[in-house]
């Protein structure tokens, strides 16, 4: 199964895309979409969706897992996040793609064993979980969208074995 991660930001979204085979993680693809910090939201909006859609059209994933808001943000910065997610959204629609959501504090549960992990502490552990990407550069932002890819791997496999025993 092939999992896309996506981290949204209305400046920078990450993207981490994995394979997951019987219980073994490998690293696919990561990066993160940039946009100007000084462009104007519909730019910036337009250039996160134009891009996700090219990562999708190039890797292929069967699936998409979307890390949901956290109310911790002031509130202009949870609207533009509100519009990235609507792109993010609309991208994975147009490639009819199944989606999942999951909350932050649910990814750091999954991937370090601890909701409140910090950010230094989810890298880490994602680094470990995937093999050959070590030494490899990655911004925060795929580190946690490949966190995010990891936590559905763990949770599909866990749902789908629960779906064979009913």
């Amino acid at each position: 199964m092939r999992i896309l991660g996506i981290d949204p930001g209305s400046i920078t979204t990450g993207y981490g895309i994995i394979d997951y085979e019987r219980g073994r993680l490998a690293l696919v693809d990561q990066g993160s979409i940039s946009t100007p910090r000084g462009a104007e939201l519909s730019e910036r909006l337009g250039i996160i969706h134009e891009k996700l859609l090219v990562v999708i059209a190039r890797t292929q994933p069967s699936s998409v897992a979307v890390e949901t808001p956290f109310a911790g943000h002031n509130v202009k910065s949870l609207i533009q996040l509100a519009h990235a997610r609507g792109v993010i959204l609309l991208a994975i629609r147009s490639a009819q793609l199944e989606m999942f959501e999951y909350s932050p504090r649910s990814v750091k549960s999954a991937v370090v064993g601890y909701g409140g992990a910090e950010k230094e502490q989810v890298a880490k552990m994602v680094r470990m979980l995937l093999p050959g990407c070590a030494s490899m550069k990655m911004t925060v932002d795929a580190a946690d969208a490949l966190a995010i890819a990891i936590c559905h791997a763990h949770t599909a496999g866990t749902a789908a074995r629960l779906k064979i025993r009913a």
